[in-house]
């Protein structure tokens, strides 16, 4: 399922977090904004990261230099980070300028975990250009490279300065990175954004950003309430690992959610239509909600037990009767069933 950006009016969303506080801005045209936020940060000089071409990325308004990125899990390192911030060094990059991203979820996380670790932080204005990373990636200040053990194990908080989500990228997107976003939007009817299926792309986007807002603003390093933003992302996570990222982040998200619900139902907390709700929430979407054929349940588990929620045995994020919440103490014989239970491609 693929949709065009329309051209409705945009919206904003507010992260609000005191003296951190910043601007989500939604909908066509939107990078021109890019000159009016380096100016309210005051920087002098910039550095941009883009993955995408050159003419995407609108003047910043200060003198400034280009670096090429890559998109994709392959280049989500500590390598590349490390590459990133001695350029930074050599572009003379000071805590008063900012450094600017343009790209996908694994460039605006790479270059905000790269930006929060330079002179100790410099600030970050991220464009993102995929749906993914405009719906959740590039907004929270969650920033993060893989291991080859595992998925986001190395990152810092570092909230940007302005997320500017111009809907005007989204035009160029394959079919299957509008699905890569969308199995985040799905997974955001069951942690209280509401039914987005009807809405338009610029609707989504906003509700989705705003839910979030909110779970960020009270709840900035994952002390309780923020765990509800990887609903389905635990065995997500683990399943991109486990296909070497041949299955996509919100692809795999969306597989993760379906386990969700039937993990919720085999601990007797959701009953069986709210069970098939999440089959049918992904589905809408044209989302894989298999297990991929040929992967080890045991290994699944194993990365599992290594998600940053996990302390010292498995926890979900899991739907309920006061709605979802992260589970702990989740008995490993269950999830085992229910992974032996799933449909497989």
């Amino acid at each position: 399922m693929s949709a065009p950006a329309t051209r409705e009016a945009g919206s904003r969303v507010r992260v609000e977090l005191r003296e951190r506080s910043y601007d989500v801005h939604i909908g066509a045209g939107t990078r021109h904004l890019l000159a009016e936020c380096v100016a309210g940060v005051g920087a002098s000089r910039a550095v941009v990261v883009s993955a995408r071409p050159a003419e995407w990325v609108p003047d910043p308004g200060v003198p400034h230099r280009v670096i090429e990125a890559r998109d994709g899990e392959q280049s989500k390192t500590l390598e590349t980070v490390g590459n990133l911030c001695r350029q930074f060094a050599d572009a003379g990059l000071s805590r008063g300028d900012v450094v600017v991203s343009c790209g996908g979820g694994t460039t605006t996380d790479t270059v905000g975990l790269a930006a929060a670790l330079y002179h100790r932080g410099v600030p970050v204005i991220h464009l993102p250009t995929s749906l993914l990373a405009q719906v959740d990636a590039s907004t929270g200040g969650k920033t993060a490279v893989n291991l080859p053990e595992g998925k986001n194990l190395v990152g810092a908080y570092w909230q940007p300065s302005a997320v500017l989500c111009d809907t005007d990228y989204l035009r160029t997107l394959p079919e299957r990175e509008w699905l890569n976003g969308y199995g985040e939007i799905a997974r955001c009817h069951f942690i209280g954004a509401g039914d987005l299926r009807r809405l338009s792309t610029v609707e989504q986007i906003t509700a989705s950003v705003r839910r979030k807002a909110e779970i960020v603003s009270c709840d900035e390093r994952d002390t309780g309430l923020r765990h509800l933003l990887n609903y389905g992302h635990t065995l997500g996570h683990a399943l991109e690992v486990e296909t070497g990222f041949r299955l996509r982040h919100g692809e795999a998200v969306a597989v993760g959610t379906v386990f969700a619900g039937r993990l919720a139902g085999a601990l007797g907390r959701i009953g069986p239509e709210r069970i098939e709700d999440h089959l049918a929430v992904v589905r809408h979407y044209g989302l894989p909600w298999r297990l991929p054929a040929g992967v080890d349940d045991e290994a699944l588990v194993r990365l599992m037990k290594l998600d940053k929620k996990a302390l010292g045995g498995l926890a979900f994020v899991l739907d309920g009767p006061a709605g979802a919440e992260l589970v702990p103490g989740v008995p490993e014989a269950v999830v085992k069933e229910c992974l032996a239970g799933m449909d497989r491609d």
